[in-house]
C-alpha cells in the first residue's frame, strides 16, 4: 500500500465511487463534481492524497490551507480496508503536510452522530463548541 498525491482526472472516478460507498460519514455534494475537484487539485495538489493498493484506490483525504488555518475533508477508506491503520496513515500524512506549510491549527467537520468522532479524538483532535453556518454562493 502506498500514499501518493491525487491525479486528476484519472483518479476522479475511483475517488467518487469510494466517497459514495463510504456511508453517511462522507457527504458527496456539489463540491465534488469534476469541475470542483479540478479546482481543488489546482489550488492544493500536495494536500489531496490517495492510498493505493495493487493499483486500486482504497483511501483518500483532502487537505486545504488558506495561509492561516487548515481544513481536512473526505477522509475515506474502502470498507474492506478499514481497521488496518490506513485512516491514521492518511491523517498523519495530511497533518504533516499542513505543518510543513506553516499551518498552526487545522479543523475538520464531522456530522452529528458519526462514530468517527472517537477515531479523530484518538488522533488528538478535540471537539469544539461551535455553530456552523453555511451559504451557497453560486
Amino acid at each position: 500500500m502506498r500514499l501518493r498525491e491525487f491525479r486528476f482526472p484519472g483518479d476522479y472516478p475511483a475517488a467518487l465511487d469510494l466517497w459514495q460507498r463510504s456511508g453517511p460519514g462522507v457527504h458527496v455534494g456539489p463540491s465534488d463534481t469534476r469541475e470542483e475537484i479540478a479546482r481543488k487539485v489546482e489550488r492544493d495538489p500536495d494536500l489531496f492524497l490517495v492510498a493505493e493498493r495493487e493499483g486500486r484506490l482504497v483511501g483518500t483525504v483532502i487537505g486545504g490551507f488558506d495561509g492561516r488555518r487548515g481544513m481536512v475533508y473526505h477522509l475515506a477508506v474502502d470498507p474492506a480496508e478499514r481497521q488496518r491503520g490506513l485512516g491514521r496513515q492518511l491523517m498523519d500524512e495530511v497533518e504533516q503536510r499542513l505543518r510543513n506549510k506553516g499551518c498552526y491549527k487545522a479543523y475538520l467537520l464531522v456530522m452529528d452522530g458519526n462514530a468517527a468522532v472517537e477515531f479523530y479524538k484518538n488522533l488528538g483532535w478535540e471537539e469544539m463548541a461551535v455553530t456552523l453556518l453555511g451559504k451557497v454562493l453560486r
